[in-house]
C-alpha cells in the first residue's frame, strides 16, 4: 500500500521543489521528527479521541458552565402527533410548497392553516437549543485559546522566511504535535458537522474544513510547516473571539457581546484581509519564486491558501453586514450564519389539545404573544389608521 501511495500519489515532483528528494527527509537518529506523509494517518485515531473529549467537555465543564452564565433554553409548543405529517415531514420537506400543503389537508381532514401551523411547530422541535449552542462554542474556545497560545510557543526562536520549504530543518516535537492536533481537530469537525449546529453557510463551511484539512496536511508533507504555523495562528486570533463572543450571546450579556463583535471585526478584518494576503499569500506566491522554480506543490498550495482567502471575503461581507445594522440600528440583529428561527404570525389563532402542551408551555407562548403585541401596538395603530384613511375616498 505504502510503495502504491509512493508511486502514485507521493511523486516527488509533485510536492517539493525540483532537484529534491524524499531520502532528504529521512529521520535520523538525534535530529527530530522529519515530515513524512505516513506521520499523517495517525491524525485519524486522534479525530475520533478528539470528538470523545468533547463529549466529554460539553457535559463536565460545558453545560454546568452555561447555568452559571444564565443560559435558558426557550420552550416550544409541541406539534400534536399526526403520523401522516409527521412521514411527510422525515421523508420529503419540513418546509412543504403550497401545492402540497392543499394535499396534505385533504389527507388529514385539516385546514390549510393548521397544516402549516404544524409544520412550524415540527421545525421547532428541531431547531438546536441555547445550551447545545453554548456547549459547541466553549469548546471551539477552548481548542482555539489553547492552540493559539501552543502555535506562539512554537514560534519562540524561529526566525526563518516562511516562504522556503526546509527540507533539511527537522520538525521540532512542538511543531509535530501542534501540526498533528490541529489536522485532527479539524477533521473531527468534519466528521461531527452533521450533527454540530447547522448555519446559512453550511456549504461553506464544509469547503473550508476541507481546505484546511488539505492546507495542513500538504504544508506538513512539503515542510512547510512555519508558514501553516502562521496561517492557523491568524485564523485562532480571530476564532477566539468569535467563539467567546456565542457564548456570551446565548448567556444573553447583549453589551458585552457588542463590545466583543466590535473586536471580532476588527481583528478579522485586519488578520484576514490585510494580514493573510499581504504577508502569507505574498511570501509563498511571490517571494518564494526567488529560491526555487514553480512546481505542482507551489501551484497547489497557493491555490488552497486562495481559496480560504476567498472565504474570508465573504465572511467579512457578512460582518460588515452586521456591523451596518449595528452601526445604524444601535444593536446587532443575531448572527447572520446563524441558523434561521420560523416568523411567528401573532394574529394567527392556534388551537392545541389539552394533553399536548404543558402548562410552562402555555404560558411560554402567552407571554411571547403579549411581549410582541406590546411591542408592535403602535406600528399597528399607524397601520390601521392608514388603512381606513385609505379606505375613506372609496367610501364616499
Amino acid at each position: 500500500m505504502e510503495a502504491l501511495l509512493n508511486e502514485w500519489l507521493w511523486r516527488e515532483e509533485f510536492w517539493i521543489p525540483p532537484g529534491n528528494h524524499w531520502k532528504d527527509m529521512e529521520m535520523k537518529e538525534g535530529e527530530g521528527h522529519f515530515p513524512l506523509p505516513r506521520h499523517l494517518i495517525y491524525t485519524l485515531p486522534l479525530a475520533l479521541i478528539f470528538i470523545a473529549i468533547r463529549y466529554i467537555f460539553e457535559r463536565v465543564i460545558a453545560i454546568p458552565l452555561s447555568k452559571v452564565l444564565g443560559v435558558k433554553d426557550r420552550i416550544w409548543i409541541r406539534a400534536a402527533s399526526i403520523p401522516k405529517l409527521e412521514a411527510f415531514y422525515k421523508q420529503h420537506s419540513q418546509q412543504p410548497s403550497q401545492s402540497e400543503v392543499v394535499g396534505l389537508g385533504k389527507q388529514c381532514g385539516l385546514s390549510q392553516r393548521k397544516i402549516q401551523t404544524w409544520f412550524r411547530h415540527r421545525r421547532n422541535q428541531d431547531r438546536p437549543s441555547s445550551t447545545k449552542k453554548f456547549c459547541e462554542a466553549s469548546w471551539r474556545f477552548f481548542f482555539y485559546l489553547t492552540s493559539f497560545t501552543a502555535g506562539l510557543g512554537s514560534l519562540i526562536d524561529v526566525s526563518v522566511s516562511c516562504s522556503l520549504p526546509l527540507l533539511h530543518q527537522p520538525v521540532s516535537e512542538a511543531h509535530y504535535w501542534y501540526y498533528m492536533l490541529e489536522m485532527s481537530f479539524y477533521l473531527s469537525l468534519l466528521l461531527s458537522i452533521s450533527v454540530d449546529v447547522k448555519r446559512k453557510d453550511f456549504k461553506e463551511q464544509v469547503v473550508h474544513h476541507i481546505a484546511t484539512i488539505i492546507l495542513i496536511g500538504f504544508s506538513y508533507i512539503a515542510n512547510y510547516v512555519r508558514v501553516g504555523t502562521l496561517v492557523m495562528l491568524v485564523h485562532d486570533s480571530a476564532d477566539i473571539i468569535l467563539e467567546v463572543g456565542k457564548m456570551l450571546h446565548y448567556a444573553l450579556w447583549a453589551k458585552t457581546c457588542d463590545v466583543l463583535f466590535v473586536l471580532f471585526a476588527l481583528v478579522f478584518l485586519v488578520t484576514r484581509l490585510y494580514v493573510f494576503p499581504s504577508r502569507i499569500i505574498h511570501s509563498t506566491l511571490i517571494v518564494s519564486m526567488q529560491f526555487y522554480e514553480p512546481f505542482f506543490g507551489y501551484y497547489f498550495f497557493n491555490a488552497l491558501l486562495f481559496v480560504l482567502q476567498l472565504l474570508h471575503i465573504y465572511w467579512a461581507y457578512l460582518i460588515l453586514r452586521m456591523v451596518y445594522r449595528f452601526a445604524f440600528m444601535g444593536k446587532i440583529e443575531g448572527d447572520v450564519r446563524s441558523d434561521e428561527e420560523s416568523p411567528v404570525d401573532d394574529n394567527e389563532e392556534e388551537e392545541e389539545d389539552g394533553g399536548e402542551c404543558s402548562w410552562e408551555q402555555r404560558k411560554d407562548a402567552i407571554n411571547s404573544r403579549l411581549a410582541s403585541l406590546a411591542n408592535n401596538c403602535v406600528l399597528n395603530n399607524l397601520t390601521n389608521q392608514t388603512n381606513r384613511n385609505s379606505r375613506l375616498p372609496k367610501t364616499r
